[in-house]
């Protein structure tokens, strides 16, 4: 970005983006800054883009020019770049990214949109914002979370880290009910983990066996009245049997003669 695209624009003609990734902005820190900006001025000039009518959309710096609405100033200093809408939404999250601004729903949303509008691949989306590919995957799939636990992370009442224990769970009834225990109880991300990994253990203890269907009852009939046949002619034999979930297992040891 040259100095030459440096400009001071009339606070009118600028609009924000409509496709800004961030949803949440801190009111007390805008106040903050507005405080410094009116003391000392605005010493990083945001960046725009022409739009039609004379305006100009915000491509990156929007808490900035929220804070100098709130300072009432009349003119911003701005950098004026040419983007196309794939630029302008690639740069808008790169940005938010690495002032770590954004929630991990957010910046998720935020790849979404991305891969959806301009076609983008997760290998080829995280190589245009320096991620790796594993890392665009474990945020997307925070999206397949119900709506409470999204609005939950996105609101800092759980981390990251809380959701994706979340997702190990079966359904999204469980996973609120899941997330309620969290937030009420105040549990960290290893007590949740433990608490998830308790009740999926005891889940699969309540779990009924499978019934046995009549062709399994005749076959196993079939290779008791067998394995009897041979040890009545002498032969030292021992079958044992285990009722599992997927299989009925018959083990049948013959001793070798010495």
């Amino acid at each position: 970005m040259s100095e030459k695209n440096l400009k001071m624009i009339n606070m009118e003609y600028i609009v924000p983006n409509a496709n800004q990734p961030r949803t949440y902005f801190d009111s007390e820190a805008i106040s903050e800054l507005a405080q410094s900006i009116s003391e000392n001025g605005l010493i990083q000039p945001i960046v725009v883009r022409p739009i039609e009518l004379g305006q100009y959309e915000i491509v990156a710096g929007e808490r900035r020019y929220r804070a100098c609405q709130k300072a009432m100033m009349q003119t911003i200093p701005c950098i004026v770049e040419e983007y196309d809408d794939a630029k302008l939404a690639q740069v808008a999250i790169i940005e938010n990214i690495q002032r770590e601004n954004l929630t991990p729903i957010e910046e998720a949303i935020a790849y979404q949109k991305l891969i959806e509008a301009y076609g983008y691949t997760q290998s080829t989306l995280a190589g245009q914002v320096g991620k790796k590919q594993s890392t665009i995957a474990n945020k997307l799939r925070l999206l397949n979370l119900p709506k409470k636990v999204q609005d939950a992370v996105k609101n800092r009442e759980i981390t990251e880290r809380h959701a994706r224990a979340l997702l190990s769970l079966p359904d999204a009834s469980s996973q609120v009910k899941t997330l309620n225990k969290i937030v009420n109880q105040g549990l960290n991300v290893k007590q949740t983990e433990e608490m998830i990994n308790k009740k999926q253990k005891e889940t699969i203890k309540k779990a009924p066996k499978r019934g046995i269907s009549q062709h399994i009852k005749l076959a196993i009939n079939t290779v008791k009245q067998a394995v009897e046949m041979v040890h009545k002619t002498g032969i030292d034999l021992v079958m044992d049997e285990s009722d599992q979930d997927d299989y009925y297992i018959m083990t049948i040891k013959i001793k070798k003669n010495k």
